[in-house]
């Protein structure tokens, strides 16, 4: 009820403010709301200066509008008090006499000089303010987006605080945008002010001499203070409301108000008030102005640097007392050693050299590419890789990095930030293409550092050139990919059925706990993942667990199940459109060989052979893979689905990037052909 009487009395206001442009109304109520017109305009001053950021006042523009139309009807009244009464109340006639001394001259020079400093300073200034800050904030944001996107991505934000902050982005834009149109009000207004003054005195001086017989002179003088007495009643709140608006718009978020930040940033330097100091006394006594004047002011400003700088010492001296004994505490305290256990799951270090690969003021995007990286990660594999830990290292050679995955190096590389790593086509090289032999970190290719002068002659030749965060990059995205499985922790995997039971429930209540555990869920995507098989489809997993854990709980046979139900996925990822599927078939020596050795047990089912027949095997397999591989062809082992697990484990030892997928893993309709047997 309480809101609908302050709408109710808002709509009534604006109402009012249309009638008194046309009923004529009383002067002791035009000076009453004269006076309210005064006390609006230094509300809305200093609720302007007390406010952090501009979307605290963001009902401004609107009340920008309503208060310029107020101030309008009043001026439309006072001018048909005056011009019919020879009079618009004792507020009008007080800032006619009193305030500017009963001089018309006086009074008309004081009105313009007003107009002027409202129209030409802050008018002008605030409304360019605000035509600026609307285009930036338009510019801008699809990069604020970008960076909340990216925010919410790595687990710095959640799902409700990424929503606000993109309200907050669309409050903004719309605050701006209205500001730049509200700004125009603020014109037109002094504008109109202007010309109602020059109405008063024209009309006023006409009117008086012929309406009211008065004379040339007592016309123009009683008219003139009455019209000036207006404008300067009108001007000082249009000017109050101006200076609101030029701090609205050029205000810059802040943890304090107006005059918070002014003291606190204009006196953060102590030491240039003893400079300002020894100015001031300079002038005094080398110019006309004198000691006198001089002396008395320096010496204010100097005592207040020097309490300042007294002041700034203590809180110095006692925020270091403060981390001491912090320090101290942290030391003694026994849940202080907890921490130092805590492992990041990937940390990324580099040497010295490599700090403006970070260092985002020095150009660098590591940062940006690392989010890049996280994001294109959870589309493509269905994992959401933990916080990269990014760090420099002085132990590190200046030029060198290492990876790890929980504390242990996994991996290592050397680049050169002012060179390009240029791979070879795999012909015959050119001998024109000279640089610093290497070897490329994510892959193994020999390589070769190129200057930016040799950059284009061997994109010319052929070569694969790439610059040096780019390679970064790519070691960095395929040793997440070869240690994903070992990301893939218990939490992770409740954080990822958490997420599929929001839109598919009732898998997740019949599988979990009743059929499986969360940690038999793990181990089998920890499976898929190994093989480099995306997890992103987890509904189609959990319901395939679901309808085969009533019959097993081995994981590597449930994994195998998941993996027939995923053959679209996994046939999609090894063929190319309108190109057959080239592999190395396991024959059937091979097929028998292995299902031999395979024992079964109470816990499951596991490959039981001996090294020499292992060697044998393993020879065979490598000797078809580097066939296939000379020929640029991506190595695939093709077996049938009873073996497809052990044969696995067979090539893995050697071969841990080479693929074995089953017969029942393919698409019936995926032409097949065989470029390669394997028998033993």
């Amino acid at each position: 009820m309480n809101m609908k009487m302050r709408d109710f009395s808002v709509l009534i206001a604006v109402i009012m403010v249309v009638i008194m442009m046309v009923i004529p109304l009383p002067t002791p109520v035009l000076d009453f709301l004269i006076i309210i017109n005064i006390s609006l305009s230094l509300i809305i001053l200093m609720v302007a200066m007390n406010t952090k950021e501009p979307l605290e006042f963001s009902i401004f523009p609107s009340l920008l509008l309503l208060v310029t139309l107020f101030r309008l009807a009043l001026n439309v009244s006072t001018t048909r008090s005056i011009l019919s009464n020879e009079g618009g109340g004792e507020v009008i006639r007080t800032f006619g006499e009193f305030v500017v001394g009963g001089s018309p001259v006086v009074g008309f020079v004081v009105f313009l000089i007003l107009v002027i400093i409202q129209f030409v300073v802050i008018t002008k200034g605030s409304e360019r303010v605000a035509e600026v800050a609307a285009r930036f904030t338009l510019d801008a944001m699809p990069g604020k987006q970008m960076s909340i996107d990216a925010d919410l991505n790595a687990g710095l934000i959640t799902e409700q605080e990424a929503r606000e902050r993109r309200e907050n982005i669309e409050r903004e834009a719309d605050f701006y945008g209205a500001m730049d149109g509200a700004s125009k009000f603020v014109k037109g207004d002094a504008i109109a002010g202007i010309v109602i003054l020059l109405i008063n005195v024209l009309g006023g001086f006409i009117i008086g001499m012929v309406v009211h017989g008065m004379g040339f002179s007592e016309s123009a003088s009683t008219f003139t203070l009455l019209s000036v007495g207006d404008g300067l009643v009108s001007q000082i709140p249009a000017l109050l409301v101006s200076t609101a608006t030029g701090i609205v718009v050029t205000r810059a978020a802040s943890d304090g108000n107006l005059g918070t930040d002014i003291v606190r940033q204009i006196f953060a330097y102590p030491r240039l008030l003893f400079v300002t100091a020894g100015v001031v006394v300079f002038l005094g006594i080398f110019t006309p102005i004198g000691p006198l004047r001089t002396f008395p002011i320096a010496a204010i400003i100097a005592f207040g640097g020097y309490r300042l700088q007294k002041n700034i010492e203590k809180q110095a001296a006692d925020m270091q007392q403060d981390v001491e004994e912090q320090e101290i505490e942290e030391v003694k305290n026994p849940e202080s050693v907890t921490g130092l256990l805590n492992v990041d799951p990937i940390e990324f270090e580099f040497g010295y050299g490599l700090i403006p690969l970070a260092d985002s003021n020095q150009g660098g995007d590591l940062l940006d590419r690392v989010i890049m990286i996280r994001r294109q990660f959870a589309l493509e594999m269905g994992l959401v890789v933990p916080v990269v830990r990014i760090r420099d290292n002085i132990q590190l050679k200046p030029n060198q990095y290492i990876i790890k995955i929980k504390g242990n190096q996994v991996a290592e590389g050397e680049i050169l930030l002012d060179h390009y790593l240029a791979m070879s086509p795999g012909t015959d090289d050119d001998s024109s293409i000279t640089g610093i032999e290497t070897v490329e970190p994510a892959f193994g290719l020999p390589a070769l550092w190129v200057t930016e002068e040799m950059k284009e002659k061997a994109e010319m030749a052929g070569y694969t050139v790439v610059d040096p965060p780019s390679v970064v990059a790519t070691h960095l995205t395929e040793v997440i990919k070869r240690h994903a499985h070992e990301l893939l922790d218990r939490q992770s995997t409740q954080n990822l059925i958490d997420n599929i039971k929001e839109a598919s429930p009732t898998v997740v209540e019949e599988l979990i706990p009743n059929l499986l555990g969360v940690g038999d869920v793990q181990k089998v995507l920890q499976k898929l993942l190994k093989e480099k098989v995306s997890i992103r489809d987890l509904n189609t997993i959990l319901e395939t667990l679901a309808d085969q854990a009533n019959f097993t709980r081995d994981p590597n046979v449930l994994t195998e199940y998941v993996r027939q139900a995923l053959s679209r996925q996994i046939t999609q990822q090894y063929t190319e459109p309108g190109q057959p599927l080239r592999v190395i078939t396991a024959g059937a020596g091979l097929e028998k060989k292995i299902s031999e050795h395979v024992q079964q047990t109470e816990q499951g089912s596991y490959l039981a052979m001996d090294p020499e027949t292992t060697q044998h095997i393993q020879k065979a397999l490598h000797e078809q893979v580097e066939n296939i591989s000379r020929s640029g062809l991506q190595p695939v082992i093709l077996c049938s689905p009873a073996i497809r697990m052990y044969l696995k484990q067979v090539v893995e030892m050697i071969l841990p990037d080479v693929p074995v997928i089953s017969y029942n893993e393919l698409e019936p309709h995926v032409e097949v052909q065989s470029v390669g047997v394997v028998n033993v």
